[in-house]
């Protein structure tokens, strides 16, 4: 069925495949060339969405070091038509397989399709965006165009997003109605001025991510010139692919895209060689993963933190192999749907906040979304 919807590439075209090394990834890679490669075994895809962009990226993924060879990685090509209703049924055919996405997009909008795939298999998901922009309108005419994708998923009739993560936004692009409406639904948001104090505390937003869509145009236009929408301020490169590598530390994150650049604009292939080092950062990532993800209790510590003044207790949980934290959530439903969100990432930060007695502004918005 992939083959359907996919376009082979021609690696010689963007790196000299011959003068690469074993130690190379572009060695390692099962590449879609003549035929679609077999995918048994294979733990992560990645897919283009933009053949001239996904191909620059490409250039230099290829050519860095191969420091995770217990991986196996498949490189599928790109889209023959770069549209969401194509790239919908490839995402959901490789979750399906239990394999990977990696998702290199020229357009932001594409988050639409890695979202929709979820919904297809009607699977109750978290979704973070690290973005400086909020892609949401109450304008009703611009709410139907592509950009405004968080319209069409906050607004459909059966909706399968349980809890959104908004990292990296600055106040300063958005109307402030629309960061109302997103406070009021519990929303889990972290602006660019935290993150540069408190980098660590995006992890658990990270963590707690089924899936993650990661716009460059987050970074300052110093680092990467060639976005969409470029901004002078933003994260710096090396914070970008510190929380990639949160990303793929995540045993709970089944699909990642990077998206919103070009090369029109690109300086000396400088955008495009970050978006290959944030997905070699991930990979890294998602090699040392510790596969803590609590289905249960088992391997975890519990620390009971007493609220004395409202007569109140929290579980918190610490990972033995990893040494990260969760909040446990008292969920009233008794549906099984929710059982895999009732513990929280949270940090050591909130833990020692709740030993205070001060209530974690991540445990509150839980309790909400769950009550």
């Amino acid at each position: 069925m992939l083959e359907n919807f996919l376009q082979k590439i021609e690696p010689q075209q963007f790196v000299e495949m011959s003068g690469l090394e074993d130690f190379q990834l572009g060695k390692q890679l099962s590449i879609y060339e003549d035929r679609i490669p077999n995918l048994k075994g294979i733990q992560l895809a990645i897919i283009g969405v933009g053949k001239v962009a996904a191909n620059a990226v490409r250039s230099y993924l290829y050519q860095l070091t191969n420091i995770t060879p217990t991986l196996k990685i498949a490189d599928l090509g790109n889209l023959a038509k770069p549209t969401n209703e194509v790239l919908i049924p490839v995402i959901k055919e490789l979750l399906d397989s239990q394999i990977f996405p990696i998702i290199i997009g020229n357009q932001h909008h594409f988050t639409l399709a890695q979202y929709q795939a979820y919904h297809l298999r009607e699977q109750l998901v978290n979704l973070v965006v690290i973005d400086k922009t909020i892609d949401f309108t109450f304008d009703k005419v611009h709410a139907r165009r592509n950009i405004n994708f968080f319209n069409k998923i906050l607004q459909q009739d059966q909706s399968y997003l349980l809890h959104l993560g908004l990292i990296g936004y600055q106040s300063h692009f958005i109307n402030p109605r629309i960061l109302q409406f997103f406070e009021n639904q519990q929303f889990d948001y972290m602006r660019l001025g935290h993150i540069r104090a408190q980098l660590e505390e995006t992890e658990p937003i990270i963590r707690d991510a089924d899936l993650l869509s990661f716009d460059i145009s987050v970074i300052r236009q110093s680092e990467v010139p060639a976005t969409r929408n470029p901004s002078p301020s933003g994260l710096f490169s090396e914070e970008a692919c510190k929380m990639a590598h949160y990303a793929g530390l995540s045993n709970k994150l089944t699909s990642i895209g990077f998206y919103g650049f070009n090369t029109k604009d690109d300086l000396n292939g400088q955008t495009v060689h970050l978006v290959a080092q944030m997905i070699w950062y991930f990979l890294d990532g998602f090699a040392n993963r510790k596969e803590d993800y609590p289905i249960n209790t088992d391997g975890l510590t519990e620390y009971l933190v007493d609220f004395k003044n409202s007569n109140y207790q929290i579980s918190f949980w610490k990972s033995k192999r990893s040494e990260r934290w969760w909040m446990q959530i008292p969920v009233k439903s008794r549906s099984q749907k929710y059982d895999r969100h009732r513990l929280i990432p949270c940090s050591y930060n909130d833990y020692l906040m709740a030993s205070r007695e001060e209530l974690p502004e991540r445990l509150v918005n839980a309790y909400s979304r769950f009550s």
